[in-house]
């Protein structure tokens, strides 16, 4: 019984670990992860034939990337 709760809670503490590891990796590499999906939206346009949309979407990864360095340089912590 006592190995049986043992097992349960390292389980537990293991999915919280990973659960928080993803997390930071998340909050950290948000920027990239967005730029990367408009990116991928911009290229879908052009493929589609819809270049004035792609060539205005193309900007948005651009933007997205050099707002999230201001922002990160203006955090005191």
């Amino acid at each position: 019984m006592d190995k049986n709760l043992q097992n349960i809670q390292k389980k537990l503490t293991c999915s919280k670990s990973k659960k928080l590891s993803m997390k930071k990796f998340i909050l950290k590499w948000y920027p990239i992860i967005l730029a990367f999906i408009c990116l991928l939206y911009s290229v879908g346009l052009g493929l589609y034939g819809m270049t004035e949309e792609a060539r205005y979407s193309a900007h948005w990864p651009a933007t997205i990337l050099l707002f999230a360095i201001a922002i990160r340089q203006r955090r005191t912590s």
